[in-house]
């Protein structure tokens, strides 16, 4: 479920991370220890799901991974064969233990426990239909929306149901179920969002990146094609792939940013591609400088691609403090204006009266751009330069990121050269659009079909926005509106 991010985030942030196991007599431990890999696409809330032959197991909490299923006692708990697990992305939706997944639910088949990383487009519409007919609705969550369309379908299998569901709904979604004999992972037909299979001693596995099976050891088998479902059961692994085959549209914002680094995704190594797009950013954008440094920790494969390149010596000129949780209170302007050093700080000797060039991932609204300027000017740079690893954002994202509204996106209201100005640069520059695909390894995108989702920088939504056109929701097609 997507809603807009916090007033005071200057990223964007992916909604969830999914991971699933079946056929392991630890399967809930190996779901944790999956999530942890996964917390950075949420941390607002986990959650698992067990089966263990008889009944579910279920904990849920707000927090982090850690902070819920730590302790032995919690893992105990969670007795079964089969798992499934779910990190959220704190946002400004409603932030309760209701809407925290898996979500569970019985109906004529049985039981069922879905969570998904994603978002619905048409949600709001199927929610209200669904209303109107009957169903009662628990949560304020747009996955809420498939586990009613699953309980409400006439399909004589959990599968056909599945099938049945995903064709009344719009979105980009990769999704987790169990079920009381299988654990099922599926991606929506253009394959916006990731998702992997992996095995274990036996046991099957299904995770957001690949980073989540190196966690507990198991083997890499393959991605998860868009359109594809994967079901595991005590026969094995089946796959099933009743949509009609489209051109994939995976985010290319996974790549840039959102996915770990360690990651593979597609074939692709996540490092190896962020550096990759610093090479033709510095192509695109060289400027004579005496030191590159990354805005951390999200910048550092492209500036380290960036030197590379231009034969400029990299630097660790911000150092990242990686044990700030969310910021304090703050009572005053002038602590409040000191907020950043929390999480960064300049390192003065590789800065004093050197020509720096920051490399970063993107610029949201700019206002911590504005700050991270502010400082290195401060600790003596003689000139800032600014690269940035993607095209201008100028428009939001619905298919299961966090962004603010159009408006207040920087480069939506300002072209480079005011944009500069106001965070207060020497100099700004973004990868090209072309270049990024370029940096991909792919035919620019105005030669052929684009192959990636890059509707923040393009505007060329590839799912229909139903919400939206609607004018039933706010840009973020929140759910939170009465049905």
């Amino acid at each position: 479920m997507v809603t807009p991010a916090r007033g005071d985030n200057d990223h964007f942030h992916d909604e969830c991370g999914v991971f699933g196991v079946f056929g392991h007599p630890d399967a809930a431990a190996l779901t944790a220890l999956g999530l942890h890999a996964l917390q950075h696409r949420g941390q607002e809330a986990a959650g698992i799901v067990a089966y263990d032959g008889e009944q579910f197991n279920t904990h849920r909490g707000m927090g982090l991974v850690g902070d819920n299923f730590g302790s032995p006692d919690v893992i105990r708990k969670l007795p079964g064969y089969a798992a499934i697990g779910h990190v959220r992305y704190a946002t400004t939706g409603e932030v309760a233990l209701r809407n925290v997944q898996p979500l569970y639910f019985d109906f004529a088949l049985g039981a069922m426990a879905i969570c998904h990383n994603g978002n619905l487009t048409n949600s709001y519409q199927l929610r209200r239909q669904l209303v109107r007919r009957g169903s009662v609705f628990n949560t304020t969550s747009d996955t809420e929306v498939i586990n009613h369309l699953i309980a409400t379908s006439e399909q004589a299998t959990v599968v056909d149901r599945l099938v049945d569901a995903l064709n009344q709904i719009e979105g980009a979604y990769s999704l987790a179920a169990l079920t009381q004999r299988s654990v099922i992972g599926l991606r929506d037909p253009l394959g916006v969002r990731p998702l992997v299979v992996g095995t274990l001693a036996g046991a099957w596995i299904i995770a957001s990146e690949t980073c989540a099976l190196d966690i507990i050891g198991a083997e890499f088998v393959r991605d998860v094609e868009p359109g594809e479902i994967v079901v595991a059961d005590a026969d094995g692994l089946h796959s099933v792939k009743p949509f009609v085959k489209k051109p994939e549209r995976f985010c290319i914002f996974e790549y840039i940013y959102f996915a770990r680094p360690d990651s593979v995704i597609d074939g692709r190594s996540v490092y190896e591609a962020r550096k990759r797009i610093g090479r033709e950013l510095a192509r695109e954008s060289f400027v004579d400088a005496d030191v590159v440094v990354p805005v951390p920790d999200s910048g550092v494969p492209a500036a380290i691609g960036y030197s590379q390149e231009a034969g400029i010596p990299f630097e660790l000129g911000i150092i990242r403090n990686h044990y700030v949780g969310r910021t304090f209170i703050e009572p005053t302007d002038q602590i409040r204006h000191l907020g950043v050093r929390l999480k960064h700080n300049a390192n003065r000797n590789d800065l004093k009266d050197k020509r720096v060039i920051l490399v970063d991932d993107s610029i949201v609204r700019g206002t911590t751009s504005i700050k991270i300027v502010d400082m290195v000017r401060n600790a003596g740079a003689s000139e800032v330069h600014m690269r940035i690893s993607s095209p201008p954002t100028t428009n939001p994202c619905f298919y299961g990121i966090a962004t603010p509204d159009r408006d207040q996106l920087l480069a939506s209201s300002m072209d480079v050269d005011a944009m500069a100005r106001h965070i207060g640069v020497d100099s700004l520059a973004f990868i090209s659009v072309d270049g990024l695909y370029r940096a991909m390894g792919m035919p620019a995108r105005h030669d052929r079909a684009p192959r990636f989702c890059d509707a923040c920088f393009t505007g060329d939504y590839p799912i229909p926005l139903v919400d939206a056109e609607d004018g039933k929701v706010s840009v973020q097609l929140s759910l939170l509106a009465p049905a």
